[in-house]
């Protein structure tokens, strides 16, 4: 738990611009496991991982849910297209 003032950051796989979106996804659902069956002998956590991530919330909806929980400056940086976001909250 936070004290009033307390910095939170979180680092997430986000959801990608929309120029992005078709190659991401062709990417994580036909390379990634791939690569994971390759180089760990396990393409099944590969297609978990690319599958978890699309059912994240996005962006906005995690700066929602953080305003909700109390946060009072909320805002989000993305980074590499939105592949990943750094969402940070100041506690109220």
């Amino acid at each position: 738990m936070l004290k009033p003032g307390g910095k939170l950051l979180v680092l997430e796989f986000s959801k990608v611009a929309k120029p992005l979106e078709k190659i991401y996804d062709w990417y994580s659902f036909k390379v990634l496991p791939k690569l994971g069956k390759l180089v760990a002998n396990d393409d099944t956590s590969y297609q978990y991982l690319a599958e978890s991530i699309r059912m994240h919330p996005g962006q906005e909806e995690l700066k929602a849910l953080m305003r909700k929980g109390g946060f009072g400056h909320v805002d989000y940086h993305n980074m590499s297209g939105g592949v990943v976001a750094l969402h940070v909250g100041i506690k109220c």
